[in-house]
């Protein structure tokens, strides 16, 4: 593998960036920077909530929920590593505490969603793009990731659990507008595909992670390029786990016969 399609395939700045260039998908992308004092502060006057990441990391390991609010008192600085909470009066020793969280590893600042929540805890969505046996971009799977109890995380390995779109979406939407999401959504994913397929063509098959605001705007939050096809298993309808095997078997397949 490259090193280009390698830095492609683990740099959550430079996924970042390559969707930055689509007139389509940008506005969908919640604004991100790389971590710095002067970014931190301009970021958290801008948002009140941002999301600290690392750039290279998997699972949701690392992330960090940083917020800023002001009372009478004056102002107060928070941040949510895993499930504890440290919180801070002055901007200075917040600072210094959360760059050492960071452990000299390069990280990225991203504007806060306020995601839609199943019972109390927050969800996002996975969206499976693969290329299909023709050669063209599908939405093969679509399933909502719920945050474990006191985690800011969603990822179904560090605690989330699994569940079907109609089961998180029927509280909020009826019938003929969940099919309209659904339908929003694959498109998302599938513009999403085509275009990193377009800078990186080596990429046969992404993960969309998506989150719903309350104005059910779906936000991309990132972009995974190694999907665990496995997850699918868990829903009680199989069939979308039998076409993501399917389609992912026939691109090894084409893989190894090139």
């Amino acid at each position: 593998m490259g090193t280009k399609l390698k830095s492609a395939l683990t740099s959550k700045w430079i996924k970042t960036k390559v969707l930055m260039q689509s007139s389509e998908i940008s506005p969908l992308i919640p604004e991100t920077v790389k971590f710095s004092k002067a970014n931190l502060r301009t970021m958290l006057l801008k948002y009140g909530m941002i999301y600290v990441k690392p750039e290279h990391g998997t699972y949701g390991n690392g992330v960090m929920k940083v917020e800023q609010s002001k009372d009478s008192h004056g102002t107060e600085y928070k941040y949510q590593s895993g499930t504890k909470i440290k919180t801070f009066g002055a901007y200075d020793t917040f600072y210094s505490s959360l760059k050492k969280a960071t452990r000299g590893r390069s990280y990225l600042i991203q504007r806060g969603i306020v995601l839609l929540k199943h019972g109390k805890h927050r969800f996002d969505i996975r969206v499976m793009v693969q290329l299909s046996p023709r050669g063209k971009w599908e939405t093969t799977g679509l399933i909502g990731r719920v945050a474990e109890k006191g985690k800011i995380v969603t990822n179904y390995h560090n605690g989330g659990t699994l569940m079907s779109m109609e089961k998180l979406l029927s509280p909020y939407l009826n019938d003929a507008q969940q099919t309209q999401m659904l339908k929003i959504l694959r498109k998302l994913g599938e513009d999403t595909g085509r275009f990193y397929h377009k800078k990186y063509p080596g990429f046969k098959q992404i993960g969309v992670d998506v989150g719903l605001d309350s104005h059910m705007t779906p936000w991309i939050i990132e972009v995974n390029t190694s999907p665990d096809p496995y997850i699918f298993k868990h829903l009680s309808n199989k069939s979308m786990y039998r076409k993501v095997m399917a389609y992912r078997r026939a691109n090894e397949k084409k893989k190894s016969a090139n």
